[in-house]
């Protein structure tokens, strides 16, 4: 079995905790292969008997690795998106970070997740991602995110406007600072903060969620993810901002964008007592009676 851990920063991150998971793969002969830059931020921290293998990109990691660790929030997780693209590693989210709705395994289930791994007791649920397709090459050989795509104004500049159309067919024009569109994943993250609804990430829809819009009888709306979304956009300044995840693009305003489903998917691991429900009442603290 070949592991790979990655994480971007050691903000957060305890050494600790490295040192354990580390510690746990090598007492059942797992040798973790592990991000070269975060390897050389903690190496002199760690206790080793012998170097760790490493990897700085997507093209290290072949399809022989079984599982790749986010060791942070989720936002590193979704960093994770860019090594493992279509080889159909499935991804495990150790939060160090503080809400954790993808990275939903707590550093105390450690020691439970290596053996959970070593026993296959686990579950992987298949995320959709979304896909840019647009006339001018965007976000390099990674046109693609797990949980959502923007549009968004640019610095302090006037609201835009992002006529919308599903299949070609016009949906509206959104007067706003930007728009939103998430997959089921992305449910609770940016569009959440937006008012947009949770959504099952099995539901097989997008959420199109307008950021501040001009007119506030405009709500965000759930599609059906077999829809090709595309947008016109119209503002005073020049350029605009586009996003997948945490990637970030200038874009001018002719050009032409569009989204669609991505034809792969992406593996998230959980434990067998963990589902989409008991993250919902832990995370956002439903059921929590404050009055006692």
């Amino acid at each position: 079995m070949q592991i790979a851990l990655y994480s971007r920063t050691t903000s957060g991150v305890e050494i600790p905790d490295v040192q354990q998971l580390v510690d746990k793969l090598l007492y059942y002969r797992i040798r973790p292969v592990i991000y070269k830059p975060f390897y050389l931020q903690i190496r002199s921290q760690l206790r080793l008997d012998k170097e760790l293998a490493t990897f700085s990109s997507a093209e290290d990691l072949n399809t022989g690795t079984d599982f790749l660790v986010s060791m942070g929030g989720d936002g590193t997780l979704l960093d994770t998106v860019s090594y493992v693209q279509d080889k159909g590693i499935p991804v495990i989210g150790i939060n160090f970070g503080r809400l954790g709705f993808l990275a939903s395994i707590g550093r105390e289930d450690i020691p439970g997740l290596v053996e959970a791994l070593i026993n296959r007791t686990f579950q992987i649920d298949q995320r959709t991602m979304v896909h840019l397709d647009s006339n001018v090459p965007l976000f390099g050989n990674l046109p693609y995110g797990l949980n959502e795509f923007t549009i968004h104004k640019k610095d302090t500049s006037a609201m835009i406007k992002i006529h919308t159309y599903l299949n070609g067919e016009f949906l509206n024009t959104y007067w706003a600072d930007g728009l939103i569109v998430s997959t089921p994943t992305g449910s609770t993250g940016y569009s959440l903060s937006c008012g947009g609804p949770v959504v099952f990430p099995d539901s097989g829809s997008f959420v199109i969620t307008p950021v501040a819009p001009h007119n506030l009888n405009v709500r965000p709306i759930v599609v059906p993810d077999h829809n090709i979304i595309s947008f016109e956009i119209e503002g005073r300044g020049e350029q605009f901002l586009c996003t997948l995840d945490s990637r970030m693009e200038t874009v001018s305003r002719d050009i032409q964008l569009a989204i669609r489903k991505e034809n792969f998917r992406l593996g998230l691991l959980r434990l067998h007592e963990s589902n989409f429900l008991t993250t919902l009442r832990s995370k956002l603290l439903w059921g929590i009676d404050k009055r006692n």
